[in-house]
């Protein structure tokens, strides 16, 4: 990893706090971290589900029958969701190998870059899963149609109301939050 990296890492970590909340740069980085694994619990529960009916379809009779196309997105869903296991799952390896070196700032700023990353990676297992199912009950184009219009659905819901509420923050505080990626 290069130093300039690892520079604008630090620059950032420390700047989480006090902010509005009066805590200081470490009670700031336990307040985040614990708020951050609250948000992976219930992404990983969403990762495990999925992944759970997904490992199971190979063994079933229809999943013999299904074309070609549909196997491969089989196993690209299939890696996507072993890919946001390992995302959402990596800020908890992250915590046990770095405590007590005092570096929690940095832990959270990387543990929030992971966990957006298993984010993304479970939007696309999502997709992926319901494209397959999709096809198998309404046909290559119209499935194609409707996980398209669900894929922007989700993103809307994650990215729309977080735009309005940066925005807000930028208006009343007149600068970007401190505590978010920039």
């Amino acid at each position: 990893m290069s130093n300039r990296l690892l520079m604008r890492t630090h620059r950032h970590a420390r700047l989480l706090g006090p902010g509005d909340r009066h805590e200081s740069c470490d009670e700031r980085a336990d307040r985040l971290w614990g708020e951050l694994l609250h948000e992976v619990r219930v992404a990983l529960t969403a990762v495990q589900l999925l992944l759970a009916f997904l490992l199971a379809a190979p063994f079933t009779q229809v999943f013999a029958h299904l074309p070609a196309t549909d196997h491969l997105l089989y196993v690209v869903c299939v890696v996507l969701g072993g890919a946001a296991t390992g995302a959402l799952t990596a800020p908890v390896c992250l915590h046990r190998l770095v405590t007590g070196l005092g570096v929690k700032p940095e832990a959270v700023v990387w543990a929030a870059r992971l966990t957006l990353t298993g984010l993304v990676l479970l939007l696309g297992m999502v997709a992926l899963a319901l494209l397959i199912v999709l096809r198998t009950v309404l046909g290559a184009r119209t499935a194609l149609t409707v996980d398209v219009m669900v894929v922007v659905w989700c993103a809307g819901c994650w990215l729309v109301p977080t735009a309005l509420v940066r925005r807000t923050a930028v208006l009343r505080r007149g600068s970007a939050p401190l505590d978010v990626e920039p």
